[in-house]
C-alpha cells in the first residue's frame, strides 16, 4: 500500500550512516541506450496500481489517443480526463477499456462561463483544465505523442509507478545530497548532512525526463535537427531551494492537494502573443510558491519516449518573443519574495499576479493580460474546488 511504501522508505534514515554506499549506487549511472518504445504487448495489467482511487490522468490532444494502448498495462486501472483542443465537433476515439471524461471548448466555455478565457486555446496549456475538474489528491499528465520508453536493461518503463514513488517519498531542497535521492532503495544521506534536515519535506512534483527527441527550443532545434537523447540517467535529484528549473509538461506529476491551484499553465496559444512558455511559465510560479511554502520538487525518472518533432520554424514563430522576455522574466523570478501572510497555494499565488502586472507589464501589455488571468484562474479553482469548512 502507499502508506506502507511511505514508511519503508523513511525507516531509520536519520540513523544510517553506511558508508558502503558510494560502492554500488545504481541510480547514478549514466548510460548511452539504443532509443526505441518498448513493446508491451504481454505485459498484465496493473490490477494493484498504486492510488488507482486518489489519482487522475490528465491529457491534453487534438487526435485519436491510439497511443493508450501501449500504456494499457500501466494507464487503465486509472481514470483519465481529456481535454480536446481545437475545433470541438470533432470527435475524438478512446481505446476501450478506458474509464474517462473528455471535454472540449464548448464543455470548457458551459462549466467557466466568462471566466473560460484563462483557459488557453489551440495550445497543450488547455489541459490544466484537467487539474481544475479533478477531485483527486494526485494528477499525471502525460502528451500524446509519448510512449513507453525501455530502461537500459530493455524493460518498459512504468513512469507512473515512478512518479508516484517520487511523491510519496520526502524531497531534501533545504541542503544538497551528493548522492541524489537519499530516500530511495541503496542509497542515504552522506557524511556531512546535517541530522536535524534529514526529515526531508513533502514532495509537491515529480518531474520526468524523455528519450529520443529532446525538449528543446526552436533554435536550438534548428542547429541539432537530427540530435536525439540517448543517455539514460538512472537518478532523481531535488531541485534545491532557490534554483529555479525550466518544467516539461509533458511527463509530469503533481500532489493537487498541495500545489494544484498554482500549476496553472498561462495563457498561451491562439491569439496571444507567445506559446511554448505554458509548462514553463507553470513551473516558475510553481518553484516560487514551493520554496516559499516549504515544499519539495524532484526531477529525473521516470523516462518516456518522445516520437514527434515539432517543426521548428513554426515554434520559433510561437517562441520569438519569449525568447527575449526570459531574459526579464527568470530575474523577476529569482528575486520575487512572498510574504509571510501568503499561507496558502491560492495566497500565493494572488501575490505573484501582483508582482506580474508591477513589475513585467513594462516589457509587454501582455503582462498585465496574463496577471490578470491568474487572478480569474483562482477564483475559477475556487468555484469549482471550494474549501471544506472544519
Amino acid at each position: 500500500s502507499p502508506s506502507q511504501f511511505f514508511k519503508r522508505t523513511r525507516s531509520l534514515k536519520p540513523l544510517s550512516l553506511s558508508l558502503s554506499l558510494s560502492l554500488s549506487l545504481s541510480f547514478s549511472n549514466s548510460q548511452s541506450i539504443m532509443v526505441e518504445p518498448a513493446n508491451t504487448v504481454g505485459i498484465p495489467l496493473n490490477h494493484a496500481a498504486l492510488l488507482r482511487d486518489e489519482l487522475d490522468i490528465v491529457i491534453p490532444t487534438i487526435r485519436n489517443l491510439d497511443f493508450l494502448e501501449m500504456w494499457r498495462p500501466f494507464l487503465q486501472p486509472y481514470h483519465l480526463i481529456i481535454v480536446q483542443d481545437g475545433d470541438p465537433s470533432k470527435t475524438i476515439a478512446v481505446p476501450e477499456g478506458f474509464d474517462y471524461e473528455l471535454y472540449n471548448r464548448n464543455d470548457i466555455n458551459r462549466i467557466l462561463g466568462p471566466k473560460a478565457s484563462c483557459i488557453s486555446f489551440k495550445d497543450s496549456a488547455c489541459r490544466c483544465f484537467g487539474y481544475m475538474v479533478s477531485k483527486k489528491k494526485y494528477i499525471f499528465t502525460i502528451d500524446d505523442d509519448c510512449f513507453v520508453a525501455k530502461d537500459p536493461s530493455g524493460k518498459a518503463v512504468n513512469a507512473l509507478e515512478q512518479h508516484i514513488k517520487n511523491l510519496l517519498c520526502p524531497s531534501s531542497p533545504l541542503f544538497f545530497n551528493t548522492l541524489y535521492d537519499p530516500y530511495r532503495e541503496g542509497a542515504d544521506f552522506v557524511r556531512g548532512y546535517p541530522f536535524s534536515l534529514r526529515e526531508g519535506v513533502s514532495t509537491a512534483v515529480s518531474h520526468g525526463l524523455w528519450l529520443n527527441i529532446p525538449d528543446y527550443d526552436a533554435p536550438t532545434q534548428l542547429v541539432k535537427p537530427k540530435e536525439r537523447n540517448t543517455r539514460y540517467v538512472d537518478a532523481v535529484m531535488t531541485i534545491p531551494k532557490g534554483t529555479l528549473f525550466p518544467m516539461c509538461g509533458m511527463n509530469l506529476a503533481f500532489d493537487r492537494e498541495l500545489i494544484g491551484p498554482a500549476m496553472y499553465f498561462g495563457l498561451m496559444g491562439d491569439g496571444q502573443p507567445i506559446g511554448r512558455y505554458d509548462d514553463m511559465w507553470a513551473g516558475w510560479c510553481v518553484k516560487v510558491i514551493c520554496d516559499h511554502l516549504g515544499l519539495g520538487v524532484k526531477t529525473g525518472l521516470p523516462y518516456i519516449y518522445h516520437s514527434k518533432a515539432s517543426n521548428p520554424f513554426v515554434n520559433l514563430k510561437k517562441e520569438y518573443k519569449g525568447i527575449f522576455w526570459q531574459e526579464d522574466i527568470i530575474p523577476f523570478f529569482q528575486s520575487a519574495k512572498l510574504s509571510k501572510e501568503a499561507v496558502t497555494v491560492q495566497q500565493c499565488y494572488i501575490e505573484l499576479s501582483k508582482m506580474v502586472k508591477e513589475k513585467l507589464s513594462a516589457i509587454d501589455p501582455y503582462f498585465d493580460k496574463l496577471a490578470d488571468a491568474m487572478v480569474t484562474w483562482i477564483e475559477a479553482w475556487d468555484e469549482l474546488n471550494p474549501a471544506t469548512k472544519a
